[in-house]
């Protein structure tokens, strides 16, 4: 076992009456059968991460060890909403709603900051991929959009091939990673040069959280992403390319 691995171990505890909340809640959502036994432990997730594996007749539950400083209803959210995933269930709207409030309250995104700036692992310096360098490109992308105003966070390729997303700004680490996949001969620079573009906007649009919603792509983050001098270029190629549309 790994330093880090033991470290996370010995951070994870168990959720005070976690195996009562998870068997109320199954019978709420009207899951059929008997019900497994419930390991429910607080796990030092770097995200506000939940899971749930059932092994035999034990389902095992790892809760974000945010939600050790959520009132209990938040728990019983969390439970619903995989016990409905686990069983193809849909959790009721109130803790659905209940769920949400709390994720995107001020002092959970604090909370949640400091806690993956503390956890995360954090990327190195390496724009310089085998076709195309996101160094100079940021430069000139911030010098020709930004007025040279942002300042160059760590730059970098992915350590393997993403399925879900072609790029990722992150804040709590500071840094902006691209899929790998771009980093090929057959993908031109200005479809890469957009894409990093994307991210840099995030770097100045940061993520808003109003209204118990998360606003990521507000209307003047669309605007300035659509004065990309091969927006339609860029878009049009992306459309064709095998991985997903940009995040």
């Amino acid at each position: 076992m790994t330093r880090s691995r033991e470290a996370n171990r010995n951070l994870r505890r168990a959720v005070p009456g976690g195996e009562q909340i998870f068997q109320r809640i199954y019978t709420r959502l009207g899951c059929e059968g008997r019900p497994p036994h419930f390991v429910v432990e607080y796990h030092p997730y770097a995200d506000l991460t939940h899971t749930i594996r059932l092994r035999e007749d034990t389902a095992h539950v790892r809760l974000s060890d945010v939600l050790g400083y959520a009132p209990r209803t938040v728990v019983e959210a969390a439970a619903a909403i995989l016990l409905g995933r686990l069983y193809r269930r849909r959790p009721p709207a109130d803790l659905i709603e209940t769920y949400r409030q709390f994720s995107y309250a001020r002092s959970t995104r604090q909370r949640l900051l400091l806690m993956r700036q503390r956890r995360a692992r954090r990327m190195e310096h390496r724009p310089a991929g085998a076709h195309h360098d996101l160094e100079p490109l940021f430069e000139r992308l911030n010098h020709h959009y930004f007025q040279s105003a942002l300042s160059r966070p760590r730059l970098g390729w992915s350590t393997r091939v993403w399925r879900t997303q072609l790029g990722c700004f992150d804040p709590a680490l500071n840094q902006i990673v691209l899929n790998r996949q771009l980093d090929h001969e057959d993908v031109p620079e200005f479809v890469v040069a957009y894409v990093l573009y994307h991210e840099m906007l995030h770097l100045k649009h940061p993520i808003r959280f109003a209204r118990c919603r998360r606003e990521s792509h507000s209307t003047q983050f669309r605007s300035e992403e659509k004065a990309f001098t091969d927006y339609a270029r860029a878009t049009r190629f992306l459309a064709r390319f095998p991985a997903p549309k940009r995040r």
